[in-house]
């Protein structure tokens, strides 16, 4: 899943073992799994080269998905993308 995290979160985050996010509709912080108990439990965290993008390895309980689904990426299907080629 994608979502928002600002200094706050993050430090939340990496302090306490689950995912928080910030909630900009809500204007409040939320850490997945309090209300619906599929909770995201900390594996990892990752900075990439920039420093404005974070990935969170995370032992997921239950969906990740509002939906219903483990992944926010599968439920919406494939998008039928011509396949690249790299030149030889």
């Amino acid at each position: 899943m994608v979502g928002w995290m600002d200094d706050e979160a993050l430090r939340r985050t990496l302090t306490e073992g689950r995912v928080t996010f910030w909630s900009r509709s809500r204007r409040e912080y939320w850490r997945k799994g309090d209300t619906s108990g599929h909770a995201q439990y900390v594996k990892a965290v990752h900075l990439d080269c920039d420093g404005d993008a974070v990935l969170v390895e995370v032992d997921q309980v239950g969906a990740a998905c509002h939906t219903g689904e483990h992944t926010c990426f599968l439920a919406g299907g494939d998008l039928g993308a011509q396949p690249g080629e790299r030149p030889d």
